[in-house]
């Protein structure tokens, strides 16, 4: 039995267009699998936008909220900190809360102000819970379980000062100025926090 003729051998497609035809199916193929290639890359290198609002992990949020990465990791422990009789600011938060978001720009103030005249410590609060409590020194002793707490040492190592949430700045620095003994810059009003933009605050002092 005799093998049926090509299609082009009858005259129903012309012979000239079957490269032509194969071509334009390979390179149709090839458009599709990069056009699918391209929108699946385009989804993953969208940055996911932060938001001082939400409770979502979006990184440092000293670095993203005030514009200061140098805050983590803090210098110093607590237990060296009392060791060296050093009046010690110890703020605790989460870098996936809003509230702490809020409040990051303050603890970027109290450095700006204060300096090397006191240690500062910002303390993620994951790592203190659920664990048995080490002794005076563990940071964990001092933590009531809400963020943002501020927790102040004096230099003999007794807390003088424990408030929680939105704590006023002005309020930290006259305890501070107290434990120090160093005085306060003369204030023309009281400070607020002021967000320029979606993502950033600013400590300012209003006249």
């Amino acid at each position: 039995m005799r093998a049926p003729l090509p299609a082009h051998s009858l005259g129903l497609i012309p012979a000239d267009r079957q490269p032509v035809s194969r071509l334009a199916r390979a390179l149709s193929s090839l458009l599709a699998i990069v056009l699918v290639l391209l929108c699946s890359l385009s989804g993953l290198a969208a940055p996911a936008a932060a938001s001082l609002e939400d409770d979502r992990y979006d990184g440092n949020i000293f670095a993203l909220y005030a514009g200061n990465g140098s805050l983590v990791p803090p210098r110093s422990s607590l237990a060296q900190a009392l060791a060296d009789k050093r009046v010690t600011v110890v703020i605790y938060y989460l870098d996936d809360s809003s509230v702490s978001k809020r409040f990051a720009p303050v603890v970027s103030e109290l450095q700006r102000l204060w300096g090397q005249s006191i240690e500062l410590i910002p303390l993620v609060t994951d790592p203190l819970q659920n664990r048995p409590i080490e002794g005076p020194t563990d940071p964990a002793a001092y933590w009531n379980g809400t963020i943002p707490q501020v927790v102040i040492f004096d230099r003999n190592g007794k807390p003088v000062f424990d408030a929680s949430g939105q704590v006023d700045v002005d309020a930290i620095n006259g305890v501070i100025s107290q434990a120090t003994g160093i005085p306060m810059a003369p204030q023309t009003g009281s400070s607020t926090t002021v967000s320029f933009n979606e993502l950033n605050s600013e400590v300012v002092t209003s006249r």
